[in-house]
C-alpha cells in the first residue's frame, strides 16, 4: 500500500488520521521485515508497536516526506538490533531454534527450508535479505537504514546469498 506524501506533511502537523493511513500502509511490510529478522510473532508485533510508537512521537522530525517508509524501517532496525541484544544478555548466546519454533507457519517443504536456512544467518545478515528481497530496498536505502556503507551492505548480500544457495543445496 502506498501513502501520500501529504499524510506525512498532516502527521507532521499532528494529524492522527494522517499518521493512522501511514501506518496501514506500511504497518504490513514492518511487520514482516521484524518476523523474519527476530523470528518470533510475539517479539515482532512487540517492536512493531515500539516502532509506532517512537514515529508518533519523532515524526515531526523527519526532513523530507518521500524518506518516511526508509525512516520508519530504520526505527524498526534499530529497535530489532536492541531486541537481539537484549536475547543475548538473557541467553549468553542466541539459541536459532526457539526463534524458529513460533515462526511463520508454511505447508511447503521448500519454503519451510527456506525459514530453516533463514534462521541459521546471523540477524544483520537476515536484517539485509528481508530488506533487499522482501521489501525490495536499494542498497544505498539499507545501507542508510542500517548505518552502513553501501558496499558493505552490496558485499554482505551477495555472501549471505551464495551462503544460503549452499545451505539450500545441502538440505
Amino acid at each position: 500500500m502506498q501513502f501520500a506524501q501529504s499524510d506525512v506533511t498532516k502527521a507532521k502537523a499532528g494529524d492522527r488520521e494522517a499518521f493512522g493511513r501511514l501506518y496501514d500502509a506500511v504497518a504490513k511490510d514492518l511487520y514482516r521485515a521484524a518476523l523474519y529478522t527476530l523470528g518470533n510473532p510475539q517479539d515482532a508485533e512487540d517492536i512493531v508497536a515500539e516502532t509506532f510508537l517512537e514515529a508518533w512521537k519523532g515524526i515531526h522530525t523527519i526532513r523530507e516526506e518521500a524518506s518516511f517508509r526508509q525512516w520508519i524501517m530504520r526505527i524498526l532496525s534499530i529497535r530489532c538490533k536492541r531486541r537481539i541484544g537484549g536475547y543475548v544478555k538473557e541467553k549468553g548466546n542466541i539459541d536459532i531454534e526457539d526463534y524458529i519454533e513460533e515462526g511463520v507457519p508454511d505447508d511447503t517443504a521448500p519454503r519451510a527450508e527456506v525459514r530453516e536456512a533463514m534462521g541459521r544467518l546471523s540477524p544483520e545478515e537476515r536484517q539485509i535479505v528481508v530488506l533487499s528481497v522482501l521489501e525490495g530496498y536499494a542498497m544505498r536505502e539499507i545501507g542508510e537504514i542500517l548505518g552502513l556503507p553501501q558496499g558493505t551492505v552490496s558485499s554482505k548480500l551477495h555472501r549471505t546469498l551464495k551462503k544460503l544457495r549452499r545451505m539450500l543445496e545441502d538440505s
